[in-house]
């Protein structure tokens, strides 16, 4: 099964995709959020047959939401409208940072945070199985 791991930023928005068994996470690319992005999620779930999407739920050190989850929650609620996929959230605490001290200051940071989500999800439902 094909899983679609997001990173969302208010200015970039990080794309992971796992393997065909939907097992192991990979970096796939940065999107802009921008007017464009639906479009370019589209292109993405449809090359890939994605069946679920794994979007960042970004918490605080004392498990609340941040701020940037008033932006993350009416996403979520767009992406399972218009793509008719499940929506999970996985926390998604530190994974930038993570991210920066495994390949340092890239590009493509936002795309490793994807990944570094979509694993976490990954290894938790594989524990659930």
């Amino acid at each position: 099964m094909k899983l679609m791991g997001i990173d969302y930023g208010s200015k970039r928005i990080g794309i992971a995709l796992s393997d065909d068994g939907g097992e192991m996470a990979f970096p796939k690319e940065v999107l802009l959020n921008d007017k464009k992005l639906q479009q370019n999620l589209e292109k993405i779930i449809l090359e890939n047959g994605v069946e679920k999407i794994i979007l960042g739920e970004s918490l605080d050190f004392q498990n609340k939401p941040n701020l940037i989850m008033k932006e993350v929650i009416p996403f979520k609620e767009v992406l399972e409208e218009k793509f008719k996929l499940p929506v999970f959230f996985e926390p998604e605490f530190m994974t930038s940072q993570e991210a920066v001290h495994i390949q340092g200051e890239k590009k493509s940071i936002d795309a490793s945070a994807a990944a570094i989500i979509l694993q976490s999800f990954i290894e938790k439902t594989q524990k659930n199985d």
